[in-house]
């Protein structure tokens, strides 16, 4: 079963915040800052609705930028710019620093729970963060509330499919363990596992699209997929029919998901054009 299901209750902000992994994810984002050429492809492939040409003249707000990484190709791709969110200073510092070739590009401190904008945006996204959330659902009310009428949403979050190992053991590892330890331990102990899985690459291991992208991927960054798997106190993975219903939930309209990687889902929606929700 997920940790927090779409139907949780609406949340106090600051609880909210503090239920959460910001600072863990901050010292990832910190230790892991540089932008990498793949990255590029990891986000083609998170963002499938959106071919480069699309995010031209768009405005967006990232929630949950981590490093900046997924705001930085839509402004390669000409975008107009927008708003990163995020809450640990060490996640905002490293955002900054990506982003600074693009002016345009606002970098706030302030977390999904808090985000406040009112029909500002073309397009509201949160890639790898919906899923690591104790209220869901409350984040992707304000984004939606973020859109314009007519304006999009979107999200990429863990699929339950084809995940069932990490559920059944890796993920009860992580919330009896890791994430009870102190994250400078975390890390120091993600390094057997993330050779084991180097090893398994070279070796042949394929069966998914995920493990045939990842093994192009060099050893830091294979290090810091598997510190990312580790670290948090929050993740659920979702079944496409669940994600279906978040989405719906929201009152999105014309939602679409798309299977990424064999392993987790994308979806997107519209803000209805009369802004009733």
């Amino acid at each position: 079963m997920s940790e927090a299901p779409p139907s949780s209750p609406a949340p106090d902000a600051a609880s909210a915040v503090h239920s959460g992994s910001a600072d863990r994810f901050g010292y990832e984002w910190g230790r892991y800052a540089e932008l990498k050429g793949i990255y590029e492809e990891q986000f083609r492939r998170w963002t499938p609705f959106m071919a480069p040409e699309d995010w031209r003249g768009l405005t967006f707000v990232d929630v949950g930028c981590g490093m900046g990484r997924n705001s930085h190709w839509p402004m390669s791709y000409g975008a107009a710019g927008g708003l990163a969110i995020d809450i640990d200073e060490r996640s905002l510092a490293s955002a900054r620093a990506t982003l600074a070739p693009h002016p345009a590009m606002e970098v706030r401190r302030q977390s999904a729970y808090e985000l406040n904008e009112v029909e500002r945006f073309d397009l509201a996204f949160s890639i790898g963060v919906i899923h690591h959330l104790a209220h869901p659902e409350t984040a992707l009310a304000n984004m939606v509330r973020a859109v314009k009428p007519g304006g999009r949403v979107m999200i990429w979050v863990y699929g339950r499919e084809n995940n069932g190992w990490i559920v059944r053991f890796a993920d009860p590892l992580r919330k009896a363990l890791f994430s009870r330890l102190p994250i400078g331990l975390v890390h120091a102990l993600s390094l057997p596992p993330t050779a084991l899985l180097w090893l398994a690459l070279r070796l042949g291991l394929d069966r998914l699209e995920y493990f045939r992208l990842i093994r192009r991927f060099d050893f830091a960054h294979l290090r810091s997929i598997v510190f990312d798997q580790m670290l948090p106190k929050i993740a659920n993975y979702w079944r496409r029919d669940e994600v279906e219903a978040l989405m719906t939930g929201a009152g999105l309209e014309d939602v679409q998901l798309a299977w990424v990687n064999e392993i987790s889902w994308a979806a997107i929606g519209a803000k209805p054009r009369d802004g009733v929700l």
